[in-house]
């Protein structure tokens, strides 16, 4: 994964991030990155690197979630990060485009927003920390999503109905919104 890792600290070092609290986890990214070689694999504990994607449709008005099968939560589309993978964008849209369905997702390659959380399920030896790097998707020609193994549900949502009021999300899809224009 050292090409990922090399693109990783690259993507996140000249990230400009939207707001000081994006700014702080910016940082903590990019030095778990510089300490840890492996910060990239889902063994590297307690803390690792993640990607992801939120998916809108042409205007921004609809958001693509999943209700995840582990957490009973509806997120957007996201997990760890595959020796395959040869950039965190390439990741992000790699997890959207399985757990969607959707095969023409269009992905911007800047990281839109940074999710810092614990998750009690991902790994045996106990709960482990997601450095989250998300980035916007648009529909490409594709817009019915199939359900995937990791996945209860996937349901379009009008950004004013959301099925949750985490201010994680929320301010995830109002930045994914702002970078539409």
């Amino acid at each position: 994964m050292s090409d990922l890792h090399a693109d990783a600290v690259a993507a996140l070092t000249t990230w400009n991030a939207p707001d000081e609290a994006q700014e702080k986890w910016r940082l903590e990214y990019v030095d778990h990155l510089l300490r840890e070689p492996e910060g990239l694999a889902k063994a590297c504990f307690p803390d690792h690197l993640t990607a992801g994607a939120l998916v809108l449709d042409a205007d921004g008005s609809h958001v693509l979630l999943n209700l995840h099968r582990k957490a009973q939560r509806w997120f957007a589309f996201g997990g760890h990060l595959e020796p395959e993978d040869a950039t965190l964008a390439a990741a992000a849209l790699r997890e959207a485009t399985e757990e969607s369905g959707l095969p023409d997702l269009v992905l911007d390659p800047v990281p839109v927003h940074l999710s810092l959380h614990a998750v009690d399920f991902c790994n045996p030896r106990g709960t482990v920390r997601h450095l989250d790097v998300r980035f916007l998707a648009r529909l490409g020609a594709s817009d019915v999503p199939v359900v995937s193994d990791e996945s209860l549900d996937i349901r379009w949502f009008d950004v004013d109905d959301l099925p949750t009021d985490e201010p994680d999300m929320l301010d995830l899809i109002r930045l994914a919104r702002a970078r539409l224009g």
